[in-house]
C-alpha cells in the first residue's frame, strides 16, 4: 500500500502568518502608543544632530523661548510633508524642560508680536521663527529655513539656524558689529543709521568703540568697522586692530578721500598687512556714458559707472567669491553698478609684498571703459603729502583703478574689506534733497556698491550659519548604463525575473497542494 505523503506546505504557511500577527501587529501598537518614528534617512533630516543635543545640554541651565509665527500642526498635513523636517526639529526641542515652544499667528497676537520686535527692525511675517534667551532675540527668516543648492537640490537649514540662534542667545548677545570712534568717523546715530538699522535686521548688534579708551577689542567683535575717518588711528589702536586681525578678526575700511594734513600712517600699516596700498586722490569720470545719476536725479560727474570684478564662481584663481550673485542682480536690472566720490586703491605687487603666498586679493570694484574702450575717470590728488600728490595727479588719471578689494589671511583667517568711500552706506549721500515725482524716481546710482556692502558684511562675518550642522538633505542613489542592453538585462535581472520565479514557485506549490 503507498504510503500517502504528508503536505506541510499549508501548515507552514499557517504558521508565518500567525508569527507574523504575533510580531508586527503588538510592535505597532506600541510605536503608535508612543508615537516613536526612526529617521531612515541618511542625513538625519528627521532627528537632532549630536552637536544640537550637546548644545542642548550644555544650556539646558537657561531658558530658552521658541516662536513659531505660524500654525505647526499644519506641518502634518500630507499636502505638507515639506515641511515634516522642522516640525520633528520643533517638537525634540520642545521635550527639553528649559524650552518653551510657542506657536502664534502674528496678525492674531499683535502684543506679542510687538514684544519680539519692539523697534520694528527686525520684521515680523508669517512663517518666521524667533528664539529669545537671556534678554537676546534671534530671528529665523522663513525663506532661509528650506533652501536651494546650487545643484537645485532642496536642502533643510531648521536645525542648523536654530541651533546657532540657541547658541548666540544663550550666550547674552548678539554677533556686534563696532564702528570706531575717535578719527572723525561717520556716526552710527546720523549719517550711518539706515545702515546700522539694515544690519540689525540682519541679526547683528551694532554698537560704536572708542578704542583709545577702551584700550581692549571687544571680545563679542565679529566686524570693525573704521568709516569716514578724518584722522589717523593711534599706535596702540593699529597695534590693537593688527592682533585682532591676527586672531582670525574681520574689518571694513571705508575711507573717504579727504583734505588731511599729512598721510594716514597707521592706517597705511594696517592696510600694507593685507598687501594693499592708499591713493590719496578723488576720482571723477569725464564721459557723459560712464556717469550716473546722483540721488536727486541729475547726471553727475562724482557718480562713477563701474564694475564688479569675477569671484571664484567664474575666476579659479580665487577661493572666496563677493561679486557673481550681485552681478547676476545687476544684469536683471535689479540694481545699478555704480559707485560716488571714491578715492582709488592699489595692491602691493607679489614680488614686493611677503605675504603674497597666504593673502589673497581681489579687486571687487573698477572703474570702466568708454565707448572707445579707453579709461576716461580723472584722479585729482586730496590729503596725503608730495609724494602722494604727484602720484595722484600725474599717474592716476585715465588708466585701470580699483576702488575696493577684499584681502584674505589664510593663515590666521583675518579678513579686511577696504571701500575708496563711505557714500553706499552714508544715509545723507543716498537720500534726495528735493522732493522728486514718483514717476520719476529711479533707482540710486551706487545701489550695487551698498548691495556689495551688504554682501562683503556676510562675508566678513555670517550672523546665521555658525554652529555646523548644516543643511540636510536627501541622498538617492543612481544607476548608470553604458547602452540600453545593459539597462535591459539589469531591468530584467532586478524585476522580471524576481516576477518570474515567484510565478513558478506560485505554481508549484499550488500543483503539490492539489495533489
Amino acid at each position: 500500500m503507498k504510503k500517502k505523503k504528508m503536505n506541510l506546505s499549508g501548515t507552514v504557511a499557517l504558521v508565518t502568518a500567525l508569527l507574523v500577527l504575533i510580531i508586527f501587529i503588538p510592535i505597532n501598537l506600541i510605536v503608535s502608543y508612543y508615537d516613536k518614528g526612526f529617521d531612515m534617512t541618511p542625513s538625519g533630516k528627521y532627528t537632532l544632530n549630536e552637536k544640537t543635543v550637546q548644545l542642548l545640554d550644555e544650556t539646558s541651565d537657561k531658558h530658552i523661548d521658541i516662536y513659531c509665527l505660524y500654525d505647526l500642526e499644519e506641518f502634518k498635513r500630507s499636502d505638507n510633508s515639506e515641511f515634516l523636517p522642522l516640525y520633528h526639529t520643533l517638537k525634540q526641542l520642545e521635550q527639553r524642560d528649559n524650552i518653551t515652544l510657542t506657536c502664534f499667528l502674528p496678525d492674531e497676537n499683535v502684543t506679542l508680536s510687538k514684544e519680539l520686535d519692539p523697534e520694528g527692525l527686525l520684521g515680523i511675517e508669517k512663517g518666521d521663527t524667533f528664539v529669545k534667551a537671556n534678554g537676546v532675540i534671534k530671528k529665523i527668516g522663513r525663506q532661509k529655513v528650506f533652501q536651494t543648492g546650487a545643484d537645485d537640490t532642496k536642502q533643510y537649514a531648521g536645525e542648523e539656524l536654530l541651533a546657532a540662534a540657541i547658541k548666540t542667545c544663550s550666550s547674552g548677545s548678539l554677533p556686534t558689529v563696532y564702528f570706531l570712534t575717535g578719527h572723525g568717523e561717520k556716526s552710527i546715530e546720523t549719517n550711518l543709521a539706515e545702515f546700522s538699522a539694515l544690519l540689525k535686521t540682519n541679526n547683528y548688534d551694532v554698537q560704536e568703540l572708542d578704542l583709545g579708551k577702551e584700550g581692549a577689542v571687544p571680545d563679542n567683535a565679529k566686524i570693525i568697522y573704521l568709516a569716514g575717518p578724518t584722522q589717523d588711528i593711534t599706535d596702540k589702536e593699529k597695534d590693537l586692530l593688527l592682533e585682532y586681525s591676527n586672531n582670525g578678526g574681520a574689518m571694513s575700511f571705508l575711507l573717504d578721500p579727504c583734505d588731511t594734513e599729512g598721510r594716514f600712517t597707521n592706517i597705511e600699516k594696517i592696510m600694507e598687512e593685507f598687501g594693499l596700498v592708499l591713493d590719496y586722490n578723488i576720482v571723477t569720470e569725464t564721459t557723459p556714458a560712464n556717469m550716473l545719476d546722483d540721488p536727486d536725479q541729475n547726471q553727475n560727474e562724482n557718480y562713477l559707472r563701474v564694475e564688479y570684478p569675477a569671484g571664484s564662481q567664474v575666476n579659479t584663481d580665487f577661493t572666496q567669491d563677493l561679486t557673481t550673485d550681485l552681478n547676476m542682480l545687476i544684469s536683471n536690472g535689479s540694481f545699478s553698478a555704480g559707485i560716488s566720490y571714491p578715492r582709488s586703491l592699489t595692491e602691493i605687487p607679489d614680488d614686493s609684498f611677503p605675504g603674497a603666498s597666504y593673502i589673497e586679493r581681489s579687486s571687487i570694484i573698477k572703474n570702466t571703459t568708454g565707448l572707445e574702450g579707453s579709461y576716461t575717470t580723472v584722479s585729482k590728488a586730496m590729503g596725503g603729502d608730495d609724494i602722494t600728490a604727484k602720484e595722484a595727479n600725474e599717474k592716476l588719471s585715465g588708466i585701470s583703478l580699483d576702488f575696493g578689494y577684499y584681502s584674505f589671511n589664510k593663515k590666521s583667517g583675518g579678513k579686511l574689506i577696504v571701500i575708496g568711500t563711505t557714500a553706499p552706506i552714508d544715509t545723507v549721500r543716498c537720500t534726495p534733497t528735493v522732493d522728486i515725482p514718483a514717476d520719476k524716481v529711479k533707482a540710486a546710482s551706487t545701489s550695487g556698491t551698498r548691495m556689495l556692502m551688504i554682501f562683503s558684511n556676510t562675508w566678513l562675518y555670517d550672523s546665521e550659519i555658525q554652529f555646523g550642522v548644516g543643511n540636510k538633505i536627501n541622498a538617492y542613489d543612481y544607476m548608470s548604463f553604458k547602452g540600453s542592453d545593459d539597462a535591459t538585462k539589469t531591468i530584467v535581472s532586478l524585476f522580471i525575473l524576481p516576477v518570474v520565479i515567484a510565478v513558478i514557485g506560485l505554481a508549484v506549490w499550488l500543483k503539490r497542494r492539489n495533489s
